[in-house]
């Protein structure tokens, strides 16, 4: 069985206050109920990993707990901040110490690294351009891009593997107390892949924020995550920690987990 080594810190995090509660939420668009009662708490500083089918909703969920869209009912918490009734002025600065970071990292295909890297800074029109770049580098050093001559790169010029570090730079520029991970590793091969699992637990490390992984990659959730939970058919099926995912009783559980082809998850649909 693979581990992240973490069975302390799970341990430590059941006794911290969650940060992120989600109660009974429900989101549908048109007649596709996408969410069907999801119920979820993520504690301060935990990483939690959503996992789930194609189709299942999980991004559907970060962009519900973000604010991006309201449940149609249930409740969504940050803290004391009940996220689907603030208006619009708090809700804004709530999200400011949200971070996301996308599968495809959502970089600028017209500005260079440092530009991307620098967009939150630029927009705040606080520092100064000076401040900005020491900054910019500061960043870019927290994710092992070093070589300054990077600044001056755009991201068609960059490997898959840069592209998602600088896109962590960026997100890191907002110093962020919550980060959400859409599918980290997604089209990486399998070293770049584990580079990336590096890059977050150091991102952790350094920022001890609350963070939810969304993901279809086992080996990544084993090796990141303090807890696993698995969304299937618009509600939580199964949340656990990692040894208690990978020793499951849940057909539906083993059967993700083992990528097998069949069982109970596609008996109704075997093609997804």
């Amino acid at each position: 069985m693979i581990s992240n080594g973490n069975e302390t810190e799970n341990v430590e995090s059941r006794d911290r206050e969650p940060r992120i509660r989600l109660r009974d939420v429900h989101c549908s668009f048109g007649e596709n109920r996408v969410l069907r009662g999801v119920n979820l708490e993520v504690r301060k500083g935990e990483t939690v990993i959503v996992v789930g089918r194609s189709g299942e909703g999980k991004s559907v969920l970060l962009k519900t707990i973000d604010g991006l869209l309201k449940p149609d009912r249930g409740e969504v918490w940050i803290d004391e901040n009940r996220m689907d009734r603030l208006p619009y002025r708090r809700l804004g600065q709530i999200r400011r110490r949200i971070a996301m970071v996308f599968q495809g990292s959502a970089l600028f295909d017209s500005m260079t690294v440092e530009e991307n890297v620098a967009f939150p800074y630029v927009e705040e029109r606080i520092l100064s351009h000076k401040e900005i770049r020491d900054r910019v580098i500061q960043n870019l050093q927290r994710v092992q891009l070093t070589d300054t001559s990077v600044l001056r790169l755009k991201p068609a010029e960059l490997s898959g593997g840069m592209k998602k570090r600088v896109g962590v730079a960026r997100a890191l520029s907002q110093e962020p107390e919550i980060i959400f991970w859409d599918e980290p590793t997604t089209g990486l091969d399998p070293v770049t892949a584990d580079a990336v699992n590096d890059l977050i637990l150091n991102v952790q490390e350094v920022t001890h924020a609350t963070s939810i992984v969304v993901t279809h990659d086992m080996a990544s959730a084993f090796k990141v995550g303090d807890r696993i939970a698995m969304l299937h058919q618009g509600r939580i099926v199964h949340n656990g920690s990692v040894a208690e995912t990978q020793n499951s009783d849940n057909p539906m559980v083993r059967q993700f987990v083992n990528g097998e082809a069949e069982g109970p998850l596609t008996e109704e649909s075997p093609l997804g």
